[in-house]
């Protein structure tokens, strides 16, 4: 795979806070989610909302993808996990894939990191008992239960062998992990010949443990802000993972809990690209997370500012409003707990507007005030600069005035009252 083929229009796309494609509703996997519903079942670990890598962008404002393949190849990623356990298993898709793509291994071990693995703890998948699985276009698959002890917040390296030539189609594409893509079947080996390095996630979708205890999964939606734009990569600086880390902590008050990222860079929720809208993919990325039982929601400055630079595609506050009262509903129907986040500062920004301040305004007046929802979080203003509320604090400023930076993104993990897990 050539995966400097398509660089130069990703950074474009995530300068501004995008991601790369638009993910088809289709194919959904229905998860047990609700706030009794986990013990002694799977509940998530680690989770990567899908896109479609080869999705045009809208408007004519970068150029389209160049199509690439990956061609008897090893892909090792590296996933960094939130509850621990000693059974595992893995989720491949090929949701939005327009040809099959046959993985003749995949293996799973702890990472040594530099794209090394412990193989005293490696691991091969199976499939309803066997090695290879080819997965038709719009497909997806659970492995088999795997016994593997992966600690709480471990490494792990889900290493894939895609036999033949399969177009790439399925991705996440800000990744924010150091990954390795290396020539021939090479998934249990320790270290890869000849392999380099891409911080995109291919065809892996979701890794759960098994649990007899309850535990509390909290899916955590958003945008590039929630996908951790700007953060250091590799070194799980995304405010969701500073999140666990508090969570972890402090497991004796809040008991024992799983922190996943569903958020995709460039999603809006009342249009595809970047990624399927918001309002259609929560039922796949939230309710069907396995053992869901609570959401974190930060979504809309996207549907403000992109509306900026495609007028065809300018939305009012009220029909952000309108989508994300949709998904609260979809939740509750499910029993879970949802916490609404209010929309950072982001004047200064590419698509800053005073029209778009004006709806970003309304939509955290709504946000203060929504009934039917368990807490809300002030992310506007834990992250305002005091001496100009309409901005990010410099400190917290990734330097692009939409995107916190490391600094930012652990203030926001703090202005959560973990104290909100226990209504």
């Amino acid at each position: 795979m050539d995966t400097n083929a398509s660089a130069g229009r990703r950074r474009w796309l995530v300068a501004i806070g995008y991601g790369v494609a638009m993910l088809s509703l289709a194919a959904t996997i229905a998860g047990c989610g609700g706030v009794n519903s986990n013990a002694g079942q799977w509940v998530a670990s680690w989770y990567a909302a899908q896109q479609d890598y080869n999705e045009p962008f809208p408007g004519n404002l970068a150029p389209a993808p160049t199509p690439v393949s990956i061609s008897n190849q090893t892909i090792r990623q590296i996933v960094h996990t939130s509850y621990g356990g000693n059974q595992i298993r893995v989720k491949l898709s090929n949701l939005l894939g327009t040809a099959p793509v046959t993985f003749a291994a995949v293996h799973v071990a702890r990472s040594t990191g530099s794209g090394g693995v412990d193989t005293t703890t490696d691991r091969p998948a199976t499939f309803s008992g066997q090695a290879s699985v080819t997965l038709a276009a719009g497909a997806e698959i659970w492995s088999d239960s795997l016994s593997l002890s992966s600690p709480t917040q471990a490494d792990l390296a889900v290493s894939l062998f895609v036999q033949g030539s399969a177009p790439v189609a399925t991705v996440h594409t800000l990744g924010q992990q150091t990954n390795y893509l290396a020539p021939g079947n090479q998934p249990g080996a320790a270290s890869l010949s000849g392999a380099t390095t891409s911080t995109s996630y291919y065809w892996l979708s979701e890794v759960d443990v098994s649990s007899a205890d309850k535990v509390k999964v909290v899916v955590t939606f958003g945008d590039s802000i929630t996908d951790g734009y700007q953060s250091t990569v590799g070194a799980n600086h995304r405010w969701p993972n500073f999140f666990d880390d508090r969570v972890q902590a402090a497991v004796g008050s809040v008991g024992k809990a799983s922190v996943v990222n569903a958020g995709i860079s460039g999603n809006r929720w009342l249009h595809d690209v970047i990624g399927p809208a918001g309002q259609g993919r929560f039922a796949r990325d939230v309710t069907g997370v396995s053992g869901a039982t609570h959401v974190v929601i930060l979504l809309g400055i996207n549907d403000i500012g992109f509306g900026a630079l495609v007028q065809a595609q300018a939305v009012s506050s009220d029909q952000i409003i309108a989508a994300m009262n949709a998904a609260i509903a979809q939740a509750k129907a499910r029993q879970m707990k949802v916490f609404v986040a209010t929309l950072l500062p982001y004047q200064g920004a590419s698509y800053f507007d005073a029209a778009g301040e004006t709806k970003r305004q309304a939509v955290n007046a709504f946000v203060r005030s929504a009934s039917g929802i368990d807490g809300v979080i002030d992310f506007d203003k834990a992250m305002q600069d005091p001496s100009n509320p309409t901005t990010l604090l410099p400190a917290y400023d990734s330097g692009d005035h939409l995107h916190p930076n490391d600094a930012g993104y652990q203030a926001m993990a703090n202005a959560i009252d973990l104290g909100l897990l226990n209504k």
